[in-house]
């Protein structure tokens, strides 16, 4: 059955390889990015019935505008791919003082489900990725106000779509489902080039994992649950996501970031 399906951060890597298959195997796939020439050299390899969409995510204001583009032209969204992710970038601070680790990993996905997720039947799907980098998330670093490193700016961000994840997936006990997935260490992505200089694994690791956590009946009772792709089983994320206290401070911070700069 023909799905239509959402991937964030489609112009290259695991999100690319990802639209690509899906198109292959018959789905309406919708491409987003940041960069509209990018976007329709993607569009020429998915092909199918791809169509595009430009957004940069690092603007919340953006993210309002790809979901009323998105509403605008479908009557339903089966599923959301939330891929789209940042680890390195020339200016991680950006001029409203938030880094934008956090601004593109966490609350550009939670504001684009949160405005996507009326047009979504129950028995459809919002996967984000997650990593296996995972750490406790600092507040005050989350809201502007404490500088981070790449990789603690990064950990902190995957830890905390994990957490809105598995709190969102409770307020949604009849669906759509949302899932949580690392889609493997150290793929071949321009990401993994940039921030570790290494050539990377297999994207075909990320991408089928992706496909299976959207449409696989191994999914289909998932929600609310992190996939670790490196183990390949559901596992328990860091267990600050499992701190309620913890989960409720950062879905607070979350919900009053996204309402304030969208």
């Amino acid at each position: 059955m023909t799905k239509t399906i959402l991937v964030t951060g489609a112009t290259d890597g695991i999100g690319l390889l990802t639209a690509k298959k899906l198109a292959a195997d018959g789905h309406r796939v919708l491409l987003h990015g940041r960069n509209a020439s990018k976007l329709e050299a993607a569009l020429e390899e998915v092909g199918g019935e791809a169509e595009t969409y430009v957004a940069d995510l690092s603007d919340l204001s953006e993210v309002v505008s790809l979901a009323g583009a998105i509403r605008e032209k479908h009557e339903t969204l089966d599923i959301l791919i939330n891929n789209a992710g940042v680890l390195k970038a020339p200016k991680p601070v950006l001029g409203n003082g938030l880094d934008i680790r956090f601004v593109v990993n966490t609350f550009a996905p939670y504001l684009l489900t949160e405005l996507l997720l009326p047009m979504m039947p129950k028995s459809g799907r919002v996967v984000n990725l997650s990593s296996a980098a995972q750490a406790p998330v600092n507040l005050r670093a989350m809201q502007g106000n404490t500088p981070l490193s790449d990789m603690d700016a990064y950990a902190q961000s995957k830890l905390a779509i994990t957490i809105w994840t598995r709190e969102w997936a409770k307020a949604l006990p009849e669906g759509p489902a949302i899932i949580a997935v690392n889609p493997g260490s150290l793929l071949a992505s321009k990401m993994v080039k940039d921030g570790f200089g290494v050539a990377g694994n297999d994207l075909n690791i990320g991408a089928d994992i992706l496909i299976d956590a959207a449409l696989s009946e191994q999914f289909s009772g998932a929600s609310g649950r992190y996939y670790d792709n490196d183990s390949g089983a559901f596992a328990d994320p860091h267990p600050s996501a499992q701190n309620a206290e913890h989960s409720m401070d950062v879905m607070n911070a979350i919900q009053a970031i996204t309402r304030r700069q969208s």
